[in-house]
């Protein structure tokens, strides 16, 4: 929850109708995911979920049943023990999948807190 003056704005609930493409989503996504730890819990998520859809296919397919299961139940204590939000993964699945290994990739290559820092500057204007 951000608050603003006299107004308080959950990001994983503001604007989420006027979403028509991924890149209306990515500052959305941005915005739900401001904390640090939120952003780690789903790196740890994301990579864990990786290496579950390896291992299903070297050893059994029924692993796969643990794939979204790992990689959702890191992002969503996140959301509702962390940041204090809904995951966006309710009302936009497909691109919060996309902005899940999108994040990872740009904590991997040390760019995500600025993207943070920008989304945050452009909601408070």
């Amino acid at each position: 929850m951000k608050c603003h003056e006299d107004s308080c704005e959950n990001p994983a609930t503001s604007n989420s109708t006027n979403i028509r493409s991924f890149e209306d989503f990515w500052p959305y996504y941005v915005r739900a995911h401001s904390r640090g730890r939120t952003r780690v819990l789903h790196a740890i998520g994301s990579v864990a979920a990786v290496v579950m859809l390896g291992i299903s296919f070297a050893v059994s397919l029924w692993f796969l049943i643990a794939v979204p299961l790992i990689g959702y139940a890191f992002a969503w204590y996140a959301h509702f023990f962390v940041e204090g939000n809904k995951p966006a993964t309710f009302g936009h699945p497909f691109y919060s999948l996309v902005a899940d290994y999108r994040m990872l990739f740009l904590m991997m290559a040390g760019r995500m807190d600025d993207e943070v820092a920008k989304y945050a500057t452009a909601a408070t204007l």
